[in-house]
This record gives C-alpha cells, structure tokens and sequence, in this order.
C-alpha cells in the first residue's frame, strides 16, 4: 500500500492539494487514527477519483474508471466470476496473450499470480475503485451464460416493469435492467452496427441494429420492459427521464470490450412509446487512409491532387451514412502537416485529429456552421473543413473563403457530383461564384462486401449479363450465408466512388446554368465514371454483387 505521505506529495504535485492542506491532513490522521482517504474526504479536499489517480501513479500502473464499461462476454466466459470476487478484479481487454485486469489492488503480487495460473495468460494490472469493479461484477457475470430471454425473465419475476414513474429512476439502476441494456449495446457493437433502433410497438418492443446499412431485426422484449429501458439510455445519456412527450438528444460516451464508443442517442415520441435510436460511432474505424478507403487507383491519384491545391472548394457527396465523413477526414490526415493549419467547424466531431483545430457546432452558443466559419477565418488558417454546407449563407462565406486563398473541404447532400452546381445554383449562389472556387466534387455510396466465410462463384443468366453490360459467361460471385454473416451473404462494406474534377468547359456550363445532365455526359464525356460504373468493376472483381450495386444507385431512366 503506498505511504499516506507519498499519496499527499503527489497530489501536491497534481495541484489538488497545497502545502498547507496536506499539513492539515497529516495532522488529522494523527489526532483521529484516520486513513489518508478518510482525512481527505472529511476536508473535501479530493475526491475518489484524485485518489485513486495519485495511487496508480505511485504504483506504476494506468488508472481506468470501470463504471460505465462493457465487456466482452467471451472475457467474462474466461475470468470465473469466482476469481473476480476473490481478488476484486474484472478482466478489461485482451491483446494477444496478455489480458488486462482492473483491480482495487495492482501490488497484490499474489492475486496476479493467481489469475495468471488460472488463465495461462500475462496480466497486465490497472487500478481502479472497488466500488466501480464491485458493480462491473454485478452488472456483467452470469450475462455470458444468460440469454436474453433469462434476463428479460428475472426483470418480470422481480416485478421492475411495474413501477411508477416516480420509481423509475431507481428501477433503470437495477442490475437486470444494467444488464438487458449492456446486452443490446454489446451485441450491436460485436456484429459492428451502425445504429440501435428500439421501436415500440403496440405488442411488441422491437430491436433493430443497422448492419452494412440494412436493418435486421436482432430481438423482439415484451412491451412492458419499455419503459425501464427507455429510461436506463436516459440516464446514462444524462437526458430527462420524466419527459417523455418531446424527442430529446443526448450522448453516451463508454468502453465497450476495450474500445473508446461514442453513443449518440435520440428520443421521439410515439403512439406506443418512446422510439429510441443510438448512432454508435467507433472512433477506431473513423482512423482511415485515404489509400485504404477504396478509391479506384485513377481516381486516387487525381483527389490526392485535388487535396494538395493551395485553395478551392472539395466537396464530398452523398446521402447520410455512405461513409463522407470517414473520406474528409481520410483528407485531412493525408494533408496535416507541421507548415499547415487546419480548422474544422463539424456537426459533431467524431474523430479527434492532433494538431487539427476542431469545433463542434453548438446553436446554443451561437456556433452554426455559418458563424463558426467566420470565426475559423480569424484564425489564420491554411485549410478548412466544414461539417456541411446546408443554407446559402454557409455556402457563401466558403466561398468568400476559397477565393481569398483557403483550401475549404465540406459536404453536400446530393446524389451525384454533377448535381453539387446545381443545388447551390437552387440555394441561390451565383453561377460564376461556383465554376470560379469548386475544384472537384465526390461522390459516393457504401455497398455491402461479398461474406468472404461463405463466398462462391456462379454464372448469372446471360440475359442480366448482358443488360448491366457483363460479357455473356462472365463468372460472378456471391454470399451463400452463413453464421458469420448472420445468413445475409454479406459482411463489412466498402466505398463506391464518382469524382468530378472541375475543367475550362465545366466552368463555362455552370455559368451557363446547364443542366445535372448536360453536366454529367460533360463530365463522362472528361473521363468520369459514374457510381454504376464503379460498383461494377467491384462486382467484376467479386468484392460485392449487382443486386447491392443497385440498390444504392440510381438507375438512368
């Protein structure tokens, strides 16, 4: 156990405490016999949390508040809950043949021992409250054995759907309904969802995680545990549990099986209840380079250009969820260098880049994406990025912002390049203002990849070949299905592109407030492949199919 005198030296150097303070304490311990985090609480002057961090920094180790964090089931499978009791420790994450293990004692030599004979595995202890790995135990052990079925099973049993609203927070810190929402969390994390959909029915509470871009139905609860579950996201979202009449936001930020996981969660009032939705954003996945994103190499060659021009617009485009945000800041990371400055303005910000300038946009402070580019143009910047152009005045000012001399990246909600002129012409921007700072639009979509577990060829009637331009006897590929990809035949996705760079006559028929068309046979006619087209040459190399490539792109009629 560390000295009281060291633990109190540290916290001075960590300017929790001063001098005179910790005088105070030694002074206390030995008038009443109280420990050094008993002296300190009854002065108030640190909490829990500044003990425990001064602790580990004299013990050597990392300190990791648990509260809050979700484990693999297949950890908890390995650590019996036996050994977590006995040595008030829980498995975190495993790497490769060393497991770390949060404990309320990283120097018991013994414990570690034990847990390293018993799982043939290194250990690699971190601190943390006993308090927080009591409840870690709590929440998570019998769950690797449980279904979902037993626990929504204890939840009725116990007769926790039956409060009334004023027991309802209570209720949602039950350890059944900790575990029911750790499960729906944990499961859509594993199977790499984008989105949790809890949707009450008027039966039924129905729960859909969006997988590869395509919902499935993953659970079906009786309708009574709605409420307890509601109101447990609520709580850990620090939304308002007793309202429920409005749609709310909030954000849940956890460790989930060792990832840092980002939650953001929304409220809308139904007729059956509230719906509930939670977008989880993995901040790992969001770590991309851009050579990895999947452009066709042509097409990579002529962005990487585009992104290394001293100024003009880059717009990225596409419906929500086809991947915009992953491509920009793919760009971003391309270009951060020491000699630049970088400023961002997003809607949020999703992926924190060193030495990026980064704001969030924030109504209540005034900080649109409109304002927060002015402010950005004070800053002396290099480079700017903004989340999204969506009104005439944001669209304006980055183009003010072009013309002065900045490289401006940002998004457009359009279906293809072309059309990016056009719906600015629509948001009232003059046509010479846009060929004069545009230097390049993309456009993309996300397409399900071929399930390589479950991957066979075959050859499609010569009939379909022909009519999506495959030779006749040309040999295809597709998913059987199989429990890897839950039977859809699919697994992971990856990015179809469509990049429009600006040339002399592009310019000329924007001032000329040409058409989309006129554009795009324009822009072809230049050397662009369209959307289809670039989904095909992946359907040609068996990374996904024609089925998927339509479903995400529009059909020339």
């Amino acid at each position: 156990m560390a000295n009281p005198s060291d633990i109190l030296e540290v916290l001075i150097s960590q300017g929790v405490i001063d001098e005179a303070a910790a005088e105070g304490v030694r002074k206390e311990m030995v008038r009443s016999g109280l420990p050094v985090e008993k002296a300190l609480e009854k002065f108030k002057l640190a909490g829990e949390d500044d003990i425990l961090r001064a602790r580990a920094n004299l013990l050597g180790v990392p300190y990791i508040d648990v509260a809050g964090y979700i484990i693999d089931l297949e950890l908890i499978a390995v650590f019996p809950e036996e050994l977590a009791k006995k040595h008030n420790a829980v498995p975190l994450f495993k790497i490769g043949e060393t497991i770390t293990v949060a404990m309320a004692d990283p120097n018991d030599v013994p414990a570690r021992d034990h847990i390293r004979k018993a799982l043939k595995m290194n250990v690699e202890p971190v601190l943390s409250s006993q308090k927080a790995i009591l409840k870690v135990i709590d929440s998570h052990y019998g769950t690797s054995s449980e279904s979902m079925e037993a626990i929504v099973k204890v939840i009725e049993d116990e007769r926790l759907t039956e409060a009334d609203e004023k027991n309802m927070a209570a209720i949602a810190e039950e350890t059944p309904v900790i575990k029911l929402v750790n499960f729906i969390i944990m499961q859509a994390v594993k199977d790499r969802a984008s989105d949790i959909h809890i949707e009450p029915e008027e039966d039924a509470l129905r729960i859909r995680d969006r997988i590869d871009g395509v919902l499935q139905e993953t659970n079906s609860l009786p309708l009574k545990l709605q409420r307890a579950i509601t109101s447990r996201i609520k709580i850990m979202a620090m939304m308002d549990i007793s309202e429920n009449r409005r749609g709310q936001d909030g954000r849940i930020r956890m460790k989930v099986m060792g990832k840092d996981i980002d939650l953001r969660v929304s409220t809308f009032p139904t007729v059956h209840g509230e719906n509930v939705v939670m977008r989880i954003l993995d901040k790992s996945s969001l770590a991309v380079s851009l050579k990895d994103i999947g452009l066709p190499p042509e097409d990579l060659e002529r962005f990487s250009k585009l992104i290394h021009q001293p100024n003009g617009i880059v717009l990225v485009t596409g419906p929500t969820g086809s991947g915009k945000t992953t491509t920009l800041y793919s760009a971003l990371a391309t270009i951060n260098t020491i000699d630049n400055c970088i400023v961002t303005v997003e809607d949020p910000v999703e992926y924190e880049i060193p030495l990026i300038r980064q704001c969030n946009v924030n109504p209540k402070a005034d900080i649109t994406f409109a304002s927060g580019l002015r402010i950005i143009l004070r800053q002396d910047p290099d480079i700017i990025m903004v989340g999204e152009v969506r009104d005439a005045e944001t669209a304006t000012i980055a183009i003010q912002a072009a013309l002065t001399g900045h490289l401006v990246f940002s998004t457009l909600h359009t279906n293809d390049a072309p059309s990016a002129a056009t719906r600015l012409m629509d948001m009232g921007i003059e046509p010479f203002l846009i060929s004069s700072s545009i230097i390049g639009v993309l456009a993309q979509r996300l397409v399900r990849a071929i399930c390589p577990g479950c991957r066979q060829a075959y050859v499609p009637p010569d009939q379909v070949l022909k009519e999506y331009g495959f030779a006749p006897g040309t040999q295809l590929y597709q998913g059987k299905g199989c429990d890897k990809c839950k039977g859809t035949g699919y697994k992971g996705r990856r990015g179809i592109y469509e990049l429009m760079i600006m040339t002399v006559q592009l310019r000329r028929m924007i001032e000329a407030r040409k058409s989309s068309d006129e554009l795009k046979k324009e822009a072809q006619a230049a050397g662009m492949k369209n959307l289809r087209e670039n989904g095909f040459e992946l359907v040609k190399a068996g990374v996904t199919t024609i089925e998927e490539v339509l479903r995400v792109t529009r059909e020339e009629i």
